[in-house]
């Protein structure tokens, strides 16, 4: 008796097809869920050698902020300024995110609608809140 198999979905999409796809912002936001978590993973190291230059002593404390004016090493301060913002986006990201996930596992409220509005909710905060405390972080006010 010969064996049919079913083709797996999904399958038979082709890379420009798959290219073209148009996720949903809940779609997203999952995503950079998950990105912004291996973030600031990855550049622990980094954010402990922060903390722990700024609460040390006053005298690692003004390396640590010309950290942002004079860099680290060969790498310019703007840079060391564009890589902490990119942290404030990740931890506000994903605090949200995990605040949006929490709130739908307590309440049960997995609708397509709540996950859409949700998932904006969590975009538009997260990425509001990066451009006030970036604004801070570059000296805008």
């Amino acid at each position: 008796m010969a064996e049919i198999s079913k083709a797996r979905p999904g399958e038979n999409m082709r890379l420009i097809e798959a290219l073209q796809y148009r996720l949903p912002i809940a779609g997203i936001v999952s995503i950079l869920h998950r990105a912004s978590g291996v973030m600031m993973f990855v550049l622990l190291p980094f954010i402990i050698w922060l903390f722990d230059t700024s609460v040390t002593s006053e005298v690692s404390f003004d390396r640590f902020a010309s950290a942002f004016t004079a860099g680290i090493g060969f790498v310019p301060g703007v840079i060391v300024k564009l890589v902490v913002l990119a942290l404030i986006w990740a931890y506000l990201h994903h605090a949200m995110a995990g605040l949006r996930h929490l709130w739908m596992d307590a309440t049960h409220a997995v609708t397509k609608e709540f996950g859409r509005s949700s998932a904006i909710a969590t975009a538009v905060l997260s990425i509001g809140l990066t451009v006030l405390l970036g604004a801070k972080l570059f000296g805008l006010y």
